[in-house]
């Protein structure tokens, strides 16, 4: 790694030493840099002058929004504005100094802001960008305007999720492209770094939301359209099987691919001779008459209480949860036991509630990081970490180059 660092990185996980220049903006590319905070890397967030377009959704305290605060946890901000030869020059020190720079902003901005990952990777060989798109670099849709709503109905995740009364299309109403595109991102990461320790060269991942989604949809909502030369009778969709059942004061929700799990299911919701009709005998004809099979065993469920009836199936073997709103989430035996959800002071914001990172090395979860930056709030410190002094820094304020 290179030796000169405008600050430390606050907790010693597996990627400390390893430093990100986020250029990325909203979801997906700022969620995949906060997870490689979690485990140590040092991340300098670069925002437009009038801040991320995240710091404006959801519920908000001033410019900090919940999104905002989630995704840029344990960041320092720097405020620069782009359009200037003096803010780019800023972000061309940066990636000197970095390791990885991620970015998604639409295809070809960069170039046309002479910040292009090749430009970038001729001042530092070392350096590994990510560029994150919506459909990719080329293409018919390529220039197109997008979010997470558009992949979902692009690559069928709208289709997969259907309206139960009219079997219309339905929108999942959580961001879950973004969030997987994340995944994917962060993973695509640490693989080039890995990589680079053994050849010592930088790399240029192209990533798009697209590509990631149909990834995700393959393994089961796609899986009737795998098989080309003489496919095999199509499944039912998923989205017939996998329905809560509703109790007599909530819901719950099951899976029981194997045949104990489905005997463990049958016992509990009152019919354990319906292990021996032929309809049910195996996976693949439960799937084909799930229909039915929920209509023999949804008026015993429908009369239980949903806590015992919970507590009774898990020890019978049945897999079983009690499918919680979302305030109750947070209180949760298993989610308090697992210690996942931290209460964090975040300044003159109050309290602010988070899910820490979820790998845990060496047996300890990394830490409860730091606040999310306010916009701009490191500018000053970095640049002159980067050799700017006063009176630079000073100069590039008055001209509207950097705030902070």
């Amino acid at each position: 790694m290179n030796e000169a660092s405008p600050g430390d990185a606050p907790f010693a996980g597996p990627l400390q030493g390893v430093r990100v220049l986020d250029l990325s903006a909203v979801l997906s590319g700022p969620m995949a840099t906060a997870m490689l905070a979690d485990q140590g890397a040092q991340v300098i967030k670069i925002e437009p002058l009038t801040g991320d377009t995240s710091r404006r959704v959801g519920p908000a305290k001033g410019d900090m929004s919940a999104m905002f605060i989630a995704v840029n946890r344990g960041k320092q901000s720097v405020a620069v504005d782009l359009k200037s030869e003096a803010g780019r020059e800023v972000v061309r020190k940066l990636a000197v100094w970095a390791d990885v720079l991620v970015e998604n902003f639409r295809p070809g901005t960069l170039e046309r802001l002479q910040l292009s990952p090749a430009a970038l990777a001729a001042l530092n060989p070392r350096l590994i960008s990510l560029s994150i798109s919506g459909f990719g670099p080329t293409g018919p849709y390529a220039r197109a305007r997008v979010y997470d709503a558009v992949i979902q109905a692009v690559s069928g995740v709208a289709a997969s999720h259907r309206d139960k009364t009219t079997n219309e299309p339905t929108l999942l109403s959580t961001t879950v492209c973004d969030k997987l595109t994340a995944l994917q991102a962060a993973q695509a990461i640490t693989a080039a770094l890995f990589a680079r320790e053994r050849d010592g060269k930088g790399r240029h991942i192209q990533l798009n939301m697209l590509d990631a989604a149909l990834a995700f949809q393959w393994p089961d909502a796609m899986y009737n359209h795998l098989f080309m030369d003489e496919p095999p009778a199509a499944f039912p969709e998923m989205g017939a099987m996998l329905k809560p059942w509703k109790t007599s004061d909530g819901f719950v929700a099951t899976m029981s691919p194997q045949a104990d799990e489905f005997a463990a299911l049958c016992a509990g919701f009152g019919q354990p001779e319906l292990v021996h009709d032929p309809r049910f005998a195996t996976a693949a004809t439960r799937t084909r008459h799930t229909l039915e099979l929920r209509a023999l065993l949804e008026p015993f469920v429908a009369t239980q209480p949903t806590a015992p009836l919970v507590k009774a199936m898990q020890q019978a073997g049945a897999p079983i949860g009690k499918v919680n709103e979302r305030n109750e989430v947070l209180t949760d035996a298993q989610v308090l036991h697992n210690g996942c959800l931290a209460e964090m002071p975040h300044g003159d914001l109050g309290r602010v509630r988070l899910a820490l990172g979820a790998a845990h090395f060496g047996g300890q979860r990394p830490p409860v990081p730091d606040p999310a930056p306010g916009l701009g709030e490191h500018t000053e410190a970095v640049l002159k970490a980067l050799g700017f002094d006063a009176a630079a820094v000073a100069a590039l304020r008055q001209a509207g180059v950097i705030k902070g």
